[in-house]
């Protein structure tokens, strides 16, 4: 029987006599372990060279076995009644399994037939033996194999390295502007208990104490500065941030704007000689590395000038966590100059000006089409040849609704979980959603402390 085919034709009891068998050939793949692991919510694969027991990846040699009695042996609409197995040495990724399947037996009473299990390894080692009972199509049936789904499987690996890289580093004081409902309140208490940031919590003190005992968070001795209301709250962490008390501001509960208009007051607030912007630093599990989109947040049409300190910020903020050089694909709708669409000018201007040292340490390439930016294959296609395009570290946006509506696209449709950070104020500015799970909040936190500590690490100085 060729188990290849794509119509697979069922044997019934009658048709079905001792001796009658199968043999099909399966190999253990990575993609394949990982749906193991994913199945069994964090099976640990053994050390290599440990063969005692099992690996738990012997587990799906059996499974294999289901697949084989129900698409070719006895074959579609047989039905499973029992099975025992016993694994005799562990499977491991990469092995190929030659699985055998033989009826020993029919039961006229209950129309059930019992086969003979077993794998074999590439070293020719039996690793599964056993029987499986099942009950055969009473009639002739014939179906076409379905194509295999494809199956993804997503983790941010990256986000839980800046994490890990906190560790051993003092937390960083933070104030944390109206933490008053649950999401912010536990993301700040969150951060502080993994050894990110000190908070100190700024708002109406009855109301965050309120909030903490009904959603069982516990304050401990946190600081807690009282003001009654948001704007005043907002104040006082921009003063905090800019006495030195504080390294950094974290957003609570408050809007965007309400901050932000303390931030980048003229006279009180947290300006430098650079334009504030934000950055989505995204962990997006299909693409290999981190991936800033900037800026999607603060500047709604950005003009050229303010362009410049938006990317410059983010390749500073690259930098910080560890990009050598990052590469900058400045986005628009196609990549090719034009009148018609401003940001191509724009985007011509701004590597024009990285050219003659206007904007440093990265590489720019722009125009570039969003899929020409991440795609090597999209950029091959369209006969482009630069550093940046493929391989992008920063997307520079045109304006804040199509930062907006990308970094959302690739947060709902793409299972990517993004941190937020406002940068080129005198302290670096946490933003968070009521949508961000546990570890973008973390995310968020260390990057903005890794950030810090870059900052105040010393210069080595240039000659």
């Amino acid at each position: 029987m060729n188990a290849g085919r794509d119509r697979l034709e069922s044997r019934t009891f009658e048709d079905l006599k001792p001796g009658d068998a199968v043999t099909v050939e399966r190999v253990l793949s990575a993609d394949d372990a990982a749906f193991v692991s994913a199945l069994a919510r964090g099976l640990v694969q053994l050390p290599e060279g440990m063969t005692a027991g099992t690996t738990g990846y012997d587990v799906w040699a059996g499974a294999m076995f289901a697949t084989v009695l129900i698409s070719v042996l006895p074959g579609p609409g047989t039905v499973f009644r029992a099975q025992s197995l016993k694994f005799v040495e562990p499977v491991a990724v990469g092995d190929t399994l030659q699985l055998a399947v033989v009826v020993r037996e029919k039961h006229d009473v209950d129309q059930t037939v019992v086969l003979d299990c077993t794998a074999t390894n590439q070293h020719d080692h039996v690793v599964v033996t056993g029987t499986a009972t099942v009950s055969p199509p009473r009639t002739r049936t014939a179906a076409w194999r379905g194509e295999m789904p494809q199956v993804q499987f997503y983790d941010h690996r990256n986000f839980e390295e800046l994490i890990e890289r906190c560790k051993g580093r003092l937390p960083v004081p933070t104030a944390v502007a109206h933490p008053c409902d649950a999401s912010s309140l536990e993301g700040a208490v969150a951060a502080a208990r993994a050894g990110l940031i000190v908070p100190v919590l700024i708002g109406p003190r009855g109301r965050i104490e309120n909030i903490a005992v009904a959603e069982g968070i516990d304050l401990g001795d946190l600081e807690i500065l009282d003001q009654p209301h948001s704007h005043a709250a907002a104040a006082r962490a921009v003063e905090l941030a800019r006495s030195g008390e504080v390294a950094l501001l974290m957003k609570g509960s408050l809007h965007t704007d309400e901050l932000m208009q303390f931030v980048v007051d003229s006279d009180g607030g947290l300006r430098t000689a650079r334009r504030v912007s934000h950055v989505f630093v995204m962990d997006v599990p299909t693409y290999p590395k981190l991936l800033f989109v900037t800026d999607a947040a603060v500047n709604i049409f950005p003009s050229l000038r303010d362009k410049v300190d938006i990317c410059q910020n983010a390749i500073d903020l690259a930098r910080a966590l560890g990009v050598d050089r990052p590469k900058v694909a400045i986005l628009s709708a196609v990549e090719t100059v034009t009148d018609k669409i401003p940001s191509t000018i724009d985007a011509a201007a701004l590597c024009k000006m990285a050219d003659r040292g206007q904007i440093t340490g990265g590489d720019l390439d722009g125009p570039l089409a969003m899929d020409n930016a991440i795609s090597m294959a999209a950029a091959k296609t369209k006969g482009i040849r630069s550093t940046v395009a493929g391989a992008a570290d920063v997307l520079l946006v045109p304006d804040l609704e199509a930062g907006n509506m990308l970094a959302k696209n690739l947060s709902f449709m793409a299972n990517a979980e993004s941190a937020g950070l406002v940068v080129g104020a005198r302290v670096p500015i946490i933003l968070t959603s009521r949508a961000d799970s546990v570890r973008a909040r973390l995310a968020s936190c260390a990057i903005a402390a890794l950030l810090v500590a870059h900052e105040r690490a010393p210069r080595r100085p240039s000659y």
